[in-house]
Formats: C-alpha cells, sequence, structure tokens
C-alpha cells in the first residue's frame, strides 16, 4: 500500500469508507506533498501532460460528461484505485466537475445520492458542484 493523502488537508476528501480523493483546480499550481499515483482530469480539451498515469474525461466547463457511461466507469476505477492508491479528481477551477465527480465517488461508497452533494460541499468546498444540472447528474447517479 503507498503512502496516503493527510486527511487533514482541505483538498482531500474523505469517504465513509476511509478512501481519500484530492479534488483540485488545474489552473492552480501543483500542492505541495505527495504527488498522485493516479489522476482523473475533467476537462473539454486535452490535459496538460503529468508524471503520473492518468485519464481524461471530455467534460466541458459547466457541463455533464460528454460520455455518460465512460464517466461511470472511470469514476468506479477511480473509486477501487482510492482505496490502495493517492488518487486525484481536477478541472479547471476544481469545484463544479470535481464536485460533481466527487459526489458521484460519494455515491459509489454508500452515501445517498439525495444527500451526496451536501456531503461534498460539507467536506470539501462549499460550492462544489456548481450547476443545476449537475446536481441533477449526482442525485440520478447509482451503483451498478
Amino acid at each position: 500500500m503507498s503512502e496516503q493523502w493527510n486527511a487533514d488537508d482541505p483538498a482531500i476528501l474523505a469517504l465513509p469508507s476511509g478512501r481519500l480523493v484530492r479534488g483540485r483546480g488545474l489552473r492552480k499550481p501543483l500542492p505541495a506533498g505527495p504527488e498522485p499515483e493516479f489522476g482523473v482530469y475533467l476537462l473539454g480539451r486535452t490535459p496538460p501532460p503529468v508524471k503520473w498515469e492518468s485519464r481524461w474525461l471530455q467534460w466541458s466547463d459547466f457541463r455533464l460528461p460528454a460520455d455518460r457511461e465512460a464517466a461511470r466507469v472511470l469514476l468506479e476505477e477511480v473509486w477501487n484505485r482510492a482505496a490502495v492508491e493517492r488518487v486525484e479528481v481536477a478541472c479547471g477551477g476544481g469545484l463544479g466537475r470535481t464536485g460533481t465527480a466527487l459526489a458521484c465517488l460519494a455515491v459509489l461508497d454508500g452515501v445517498p445520492a439525495a444527500d451526496a452533494v451536501a456531503f461534498v460541499r460539507r467536506r470539501y468546498h462549499p460550492r462544489a458542484v456548481e450547476t443545476p444540472w449537475q446536481r441533477r447528474y449526482v442525485r440520478n447517479f447509482t451503483p451498478r
């Protein structure tokens, strides 16, 4: 098992299972501390290269994922890998798309979909999940 994230870091979302996932905005500098082992980048265009393993999910600002099934598969991978690896999820600002993805991870971790946005806003950032359609996406996100 790798060195995990610091759960006291405000950028780290601690899920009920104990999994830790870092959310961040790519327009900000890379935070100090250990680098991710796996990153998922939620952007409308190809993300800049990183030194660690990563995936790109096409997801334009203030919108929803271009391919919802690909999003589900990738979020399930994030959830699984977060049990043993340092995983980060990031978009441009780190709030809307990142918050939406983190809320979906909370659902995968057992948080009721109706409570997932509030969970992420309380534990990650009060403005996470920015749009009404992102909130609806989370409410309708269900584990398989």
